[in-house]
């Protein structure tokens, strides 16, 4: 950690009195350590103790205190939330109580640690801390989707004895486990560098008329945050989308899409040299035999859709195999295990990833997963997570199941 620049959020959660140990860990490391407070987290644990171990003056408000101090220290400190902004290499902020992820997720910025949210420039880590009632509260949990989405890190609280004695989700985790996942997340190898991954994502839109068209209700969420983390690994990134509400990373490749012979033709281009290929989009399996050139009009009252089938995209690069690790999906309803097994002998994959919609917290349009990964040695069940867990899950398996076979 020696160099790295760490700045640290404290609000009025009463897991504050544990940010001594974390503020102290990142010094040990090596880490310049800067300290922010909410005038809240003040009446938790004293600024003083924590700007003796971080070697540094703690801030807590916007403008120093008193009025006997020059006008030049006046503009200074009044843009410092620019400045540490800038500073720092990760902005962590822990405890971070529902009134603040609420204000965050709004954009108020009333204090000077929530000023400097909007003004950071690098990766800011929250840790929700809260009673179990207000952690499920479905206010709270959108609030922590939303920012998810928009790319803030979250590190889930852990259940245990809250403050009010209740038992439950809500407790921040121990500074040794917040210090572990930031180091790692500052530290994280490139080991996907000269790599080239091969990502499907979303559904596919089959035409019937100009207007109307075949489709489902994949978001397209799971293939971005597998490439997202295929990408922050430092691999070359081929991420074939159908229609999606979701931007990538600059450093993704990004090729649109709508139908499925435009998804396999997209493929079939770009599988030239792949060392991976992730085939997560949901795939129409049919379209209609003709797309008729004008709207169709309701007139008869049933009406025959001829459908023809569409090319296996997962099958193709099964039987097309030479030299790279393919991963298939399945969305199954009943017999899961069996039917995704089935189907890695079929289509010749060397990983299937399971789901079932039907389970909670699973499906389309959700930010979590809960995933069985299945290959032809084992089957390891996951319970429910975030989808961007899941994407390094399944980057975790790839890469332990190539250092097997070298």
């Amino acid at each position: 950690m020696r160099n790295k620049k760490v700045l640290i959020g404290v609000t009025g959660g009463i897991a504050a009195y544990k940010i001594c140990n974390l503020v102290r860990l990142f010094v040990k490391a090596g880490a310049e350590v800067k300290v922010i407070m909410t005038p809240a987290a003040t009446r938790i644990v004293s600024p003083l103790t924590l700007s003796v171990l971080s070697k540094n003056e703690v801030i807590i408000n916007m403008f120093p205190n008193g009025d006997n101090w020059e006008a030049a220290e006046k503009v200074e400190h009044s843009t410092w939330h620019i400045n540490l902004g800038a500073w720092a290499d990760v902005f962590i902020i822990a405890p971070a109580t529902a009134n603040s992820i609420a204000k965050i997720e709004a954009g108020i910025c009333d204090n000077f640690l929530l000023s400097t949210v909007l003004a950071a420039r690098c990766p800011v880590i929250l840790s929700p801390t809260m009673d179990v009632d207000m952690y499920r509260n479905k206010i709270t949990q959108r609030n922590i989707s939303s920012l998810k989405s928009k790319g803030f890190i979250i590190i889930n609280p852990v259940e245990g004895e809250l403050a009010s004695g209740l038992y439950g989700e809500g407790k921040m985790p121990e500074p040794e486990e917040l210090f572990d996942f930031t180091k790692n997340f500052l530290l994280k190898k490139k080991d996907l560098k000269g790599k080239k991954i091969l990502i499907t994502a979303g559904p596919t839109r089959e035409n019937i008329d100009p207007v109307r068209f075949i489709s489902n209700y994949s978001s397209g969420k799971m293939g971005y945050a597998i490439a997202e983390e295929a990408n922050s690994r430092g691999a070359d990134v081929i991420l074939i989308s159908g229609p999606v509400n979701i931007k990538a990373s600059d450093g993704i490749h990004l090729i649109k899409v709508n139908t499925a012979l435009e998804m396999f033709e997209a493929v079939k281009s770009n599988m030239k040299s792949i060392d991976l290929a992730v085939m997560s989009a949901a795939v129409s399996d049919y379209r209609p035999k003709i797309k008729l050139k004008n709207k169709l009009k309701k007139e008869a009252s049933i009406i025959n859709l001829e459908l023809e089938k569409n090319p296996d995209i997962l099958e193709y690069l099964g039987k097309s195999k030479q030299g790279y690790f393919l991963i298939g999906f399945a969305l199954e309803t009943n017999n899961e295990e069996e039917y995704a097994g089935e189907k890695l002998i079929r289509k010749n994959a060397d990983m299937i990833v399971l789901n079932n919609p039907n389970t909670e917290g699973a499906g389309f349009n959700t930010e979590t997963n809960v995933v069985t990964l299945i290959t032809k040695e084992k089957i390891e069940r996951y319970g429910i997570m975030h989808k961007a867990e899941v994407a390094k899950i399944i980057i975790e398996k790839y890469l332990e199941m190539k250092n097997k076979k070298r």
